[in-house]
């Protein structure tokens, strides 16, 4: 009985080592065959093993998983469950995770496969995937029950499962109520922050965790870089920069990535350079930075230049590639390269444009005054069904004061059920512009009877390192009275430069209170010219002053930030919702043309 006993030990020991180096499926099965032919197909540490291969990993098989478990497993353990939980989270079926979590609460044998650590960490992010707030919260409720609300990794995935269904208050619950944090829970509720778009709570979050003595790391830089560029908070941005130099972090292409992102994104394209050829490593996130920054910056020739660099260093392009190319030729005005790029996507790299490449194509013969060929693109499109493509046909007829495309434009968009205020606005300032009364008073009664609203304009800007926000006619701001005075003497000084607001805006705003950066009045302070004066005001002579808007910078702001550049020798840069615009001497980097 020792010898057989003995024998049956040294198989098992002997099938464990090969499961141990197994590395396919093909391989996987034949083991299995052994393992059957051997009577060990019911062996606890085998069948786990050959499970966790078929659930877990790249060259596995949940089909087979599934069949090990539910025939060759009768009493499956924690581990056991946890295999089928994280296979199928990571699956393109992770509902499939949370139906094998809510079985292993349910069998027979839960008390002794009592869920753990890894079982609520992978329900968690099935439940992240699915969207499943509801389910997220129950299993909260069973995590708390278990004893894992002071377990950091079980937390830390709580606060990313909230987070990723949009309840970002209560992942910032979790992380205040835990007696324990490590570097990567502030990092996720970094992340978190970031991702929900509260790019000012994440990088509060930072000054939080400065005094907890953590440390950091390259995903804390990423993190915290990414809040800066959708921020503009340049001053921030380049404090994250000297902390990776200090730390050794700017070896990471990562790092060097969210670096360049962060200074294109903050107006900044030398500094996007310095970081870039500094860099001994280079992927396609690194290339297309750049080309995108030039792209949006409307330096479309160096957008193209990279590009060939690019081609020479032998990394393949993908559609982002293409995005900032056509973008920087439209806002260059660059038709001819522009569509040439756009059929080389298909044509020499087998990229198939999507919705934003189209977008970029009808911008680019609108801006160009080709509106007939815009409106050909995107009736020959696959997506004459979205009402991007329509919104900016819309706009190059405001830019060329086309009213018969511009109707059409908006009675498409009507169609689809996509219409806003703002669309109506800007196809009133088309007829005031054709001096069409009729036209103007037929939006009027639109906006009025069907109640139209949209979103306020707002603008950003940082001084020192602080970012503070401003909406039109913002009277929140603590220092409200000294910037409306100051106001008043920085539209002094831009007037005897030249600026005079105009007309057609005013016009165009005074039949609606609710267009997207004007009140209805001509002394309506529009959010940028509130952020410009504050930033005269708070920064020494000679300083550039930053500007992000939500918004298209309109006419008459664009007019207005020139005239203030020359009255008061600044550079001025303002990245509105489109691209960058930077003002120096009176003049735009975009020459009118955007």
């Amino acid at each position: 009985m020792s010898t057989i006993h003995t024998f049956q030990a040294s198989k098992t020991k002997a099938i464990l080592t090969l499961l141990q180096g197994c590395n396919t499926l093909k391989r996987l099965r034949k083991i299995h065959a052994h393992v059957i032919t051997n009577g060990l197909q019911h062996h606890p540490s085998i069948c786990s093993k050959l499970l966790n291969f078929c659930a877990v990993s790249v060259s596995g098989s949940l089909p087979y998983a599934q069949l090990l478990f539910h025939y060759h497993i009768p009493n499956p353990q924690t581990q056991d469950w946890n295999s089928m939980i994280r296979g199928f989270s990571q699956s393109p079926s992770p509902l499939q995770a949370i139906s094998y979590y809510n079985h292993m609460l349910s069998s027979s044998s839960a008390s002794d496969s009592p869920p753990d650590t890894f079982s609520f960490s992978f329900v968690l992010k099935a439940c992240e995937r699915v969207r499943a707030e509801s389910k997220c919260r129950e299993v909260h409720g069973v995590v708390v029950r278990h004893g894992y609300d002071m377990d950091v990794v079980v937390c830390t995935n709580l606060m990313k499962s909230y987070a990723g269904n949009g309840s970002v208050d209560n992942a910032r619950r979790v992380f205040d109520e835990m007696s324990e944090r490590d570097l990567v829970c502030w990092n996720s509720m970094i992340s978190c922050y970031s991702q929900a778009g509260l790019h000012h709570e994440a990088l509060n979050i930072f000054s939080l965790m400065r005094n907890q003595n953590v440390g950091l790391d390259g995903f804390t830089l990423v993190g915290l870089l990414s809040s800066c560029a959708h921020l503009g908070a340049l001053n921030t941005g380049v404090t994250m920069h000297e902390l990776a130099r200090q730390k050794g972090f700017l070896g990471s292409v990562y790092v060097g990535n969210a670096l360049i992102d962060m200074y294109a994104k903050c107006g900044d394209l030398d500094g996007a350079l310095c970081v870039f050829e500094r860099m001994r490593k280079r992927d396609a996130f690194t290339w297309n930075s750049m080309i995108v920054g030039y792209g949006v910056h409307g330096r479309g020739d160096e957008a193209i230049y990279f590009f060939e660099k690019m081609m020479m260093a032998g990394v393949q392009p993908n559609s982002i590639t293409f995005l900032g190319l056509l973008c920087g030729c439209s806002h260059q005005g660059l038709v001819e390269k522009g569509v040439d790029y756009f059929h080389m996507m298909s044509s020499k790299f087998n990229i198939k444009p999507g919705i934003k490449h189209y977008g970029c194509l009808v911008d680019l013969f609108g801006r160009a005054g080709k509106l007939e060929k815009a409106l050909h693109v995107i009736r020959a499109s696959h997506a004459q069904d979205d009402p991007v493509l329509w919104r900016t046909l819309l706009s190059s007829c405001k830019i060329h004061k086309n009213v018969e495309i511009g109707e059409v434009a908006l009675k498409n968009l009507i169609r689809l059920g996509s219409s806003n205020a703002g669309d109506y606005v800007l196809l009133a300032t088309i007829y005031f512009r054709a001096k069409d009364a009729d036209g103007v008073s037929r939006m009027r009664k639109l906006i009025k009877n069907q109640g139209v609203r949209t979103a306020p304009g707002w603008s950003w800007i940082e001084v020192g390192d602080q970012v503070h926000k401003f909406v039109v006619d913002d009277k929140s701001h603590p220092d409200t009275e000294e910037i409306y005075r100051k106001l008043e003497v920085v539209v002094q000084r831009a007037a005897l430069h030249g600026y005079l607001q105009e007309e057609s805006l005013i016009r165009a705003c005074e039949f609606t209170s609710i267009d997207t950066n004007c009140s209805g009045t001509s002394g309506s302070c529009h959010s940028e010219k509130l952020a410009i004066t504050f930033g005269l005001a708070r920064t020494p002579e000679g300083t550039c002053l930053r500007i992000v808007k939500n918004l298209r910078v309109c006419r008459d702001c664009h007019s207005f930030t020139k005239f203030v550049s020359q009255a008061f020798n600044r550079e001025i840069i303002v990245r509105d919702r489109v691209r960058f615009h930077h003002f120096k001497g009176g003049l735009c980097s975009c020459k009118d043309y955007w």
